[in-house]
């Protein structure tokens, strides 16, 4: 019984780890390849976002900032407008992103945009392939919120093992009382 009380204790202890803030889903998704320019981008985080202190920024290839500043923060999403996009490349997105419930989320990720090619008249020679480059994956931050949970679910093991071995331990003691006490009974 007491080692059910500690067990649905550390639980509860526990609980608010595993629902600690992350990125849940981007508009456009990590990783994305693009033909039509997005005129926003969106990053939707696990809790409610705090309206005031997030940050969400858009690069060009270039290092340019294309983002048009105008964060919207709607419950657990952040929304930037981007200024039109027209160069073929990599973007990438960099967040802040605060909740009053826990620590900030930052992390950046990117997608590929390949801009329309310059409207040109057809000539009568072969057209060349232009091959796509790889997009790198950028960390979201998540790795260190899921090397945290597994910390707190080793330490939640260890405090179970303990409290069982406390429990055996307890109930081997009132067995030998319970039989020393029969035994002083018998004597006498």
């Amino acid at each position: 019984m007491a080692v059910t009380a500690a067990l649905v204790g550390l639980s509860a202890f526990l609980a608010p780890s595993a629902e600690a803030n992350s990125v849940v889903s981007t508009v456009p998704a990590v990783g994305a390849v693009l033909s039509q320019a997005p005129n926003a981008v969106s990053v939707t985080a696990a809790t409610a976002l705090l309206p005031d202190g997030n940050s969400l920024t858009v690069t060009d290839p270039n290092g340019l900032k294309v983002d048009d500043g105008s964060l919207t923060i709607a419950d657990t999403t952040a929304v930037v407008g981007l200024t039109p996009l027209n160069v073929t490349g990599i973007y990438t997105v960099a967040y802040t992103l605060l909740s009053a419930t826990d620590a900030p989320v930052t992390g950046s990720y990117t997608f590929l945009f390949n801009a329309p090619a310059s409207i040109t008249s057809p000539s009568a020679g072969p057209i060349p392939t232009v091959s796509s480059p790889a997009i790198p994956k950028k960390s979201t931050g998540s790795s260190s919120a899921s090397i945290t949970v597994f910390v707190f679910l080793g330490i939640a093991t260890i405090v179970a093992l303990f409290l069982l071995w406390y429990a055996r331990m307890i109930w081997i003691q009132a067995r030998k009382a319970r039989q020393r006490h029969k035994h002083e009974r018998g004597g006498k």
